[in-house]
């Protein structure tokens, strides 16, 4: 990967975490489930994209959901979905690029946008605001959420002005791992407890659907 541009910022005002837009990763195969629309799969009467959109919805701004195929699928959520702009599902790192794309189209003012997965049904309800002031303590270009010891590199906050990097690093470089790119930048990582539960727990698989059950009937999450 040739080295990127760093971005200087001018300011360390902390912004409203409303004045964030987010994008919903819903673009992946879904293997290891088996396949199909792994969002709109349900744990505890509810859909995976459903619950992140109650999560997210008093965060953000405005969110749009990136998928691929017919988006008819989704429409009764209401969002605006956009599809990978390269081809041959490369990963999550072309979904985030659809969303700063689109905002860039339609949005233009915004300045930062926060990426999350669809199968993360439990994303904690202070994810934006404490991810922008670790990234304004730690004058870090990205902030990204972790627990448990491990980063959560796809539940981060990147900066619009990030687009013509990104957008180089996938087509002209194949970069297709998140961490490989974002190395490239100033990264702030944000810790959250995992007490009770793992607010980043992922649905990748038949057993986290089972725990998530088992969550979110214990604890009504």
């Amino acid at each position: 990967m040739t080295p990127s541009r760093r971005i200087c910022w001018k300011t360390t005002k902390m912004p409203d975490p409303l004045a964030t837009s987010a994008v919903i990763l819903a673009g992946g195969l879904a293997r290891r489930m088996g396949g199909g629309d792994k969002a709109l799969r349900e744990i505890g009467g509810r859909s995976l994209l459903g619950r992140v959109i109650d999560r997210l919805t008093p965060q953000c701004e405005r969110l749009v959901l990136n998928a691929n195929g017919d988006p008819a699928r989704f429409a009764a959520y209401g969002l605006p979905i956009v599809s990978d702009p390269v081809a041959d599902f490369p990963g999550p790192l072309a979904g985030v690029l659809a969303g700063l794309d689109w905002l860039e189209a339609h949005h233009p003012q915004t300045e930062w946008m926060l990426s999350a997965p669809a199968d993360c049904p439990f994303l904690p309800n202070d994810l934006v605001a404490r991810l922008h002031q670790a990234r304004i303590d730690q004058q870090a270009q990205i902030a990204v959420a972790a627990s448990a010891d491990r980063t959560h590199p796809v539940i981060a906050l990147w900066p619009l002005d990030m687009r013509a990097d990104l957008r180089r690093a996938l087509l002209a470089d194949d970069v297709r791992k998140v961490d490989r790119f974002t190395a490239c930048y100033a990264r702030a990582v944000v810790d959250w407890p995992t007490d009770p539960f793992d607010p980043f727990l992922n649905v990748n698989a038949p057993e986290d659907s089972t725990a998530a059950e088992r969550i979110a009937a214990r604890y009504g999450a």
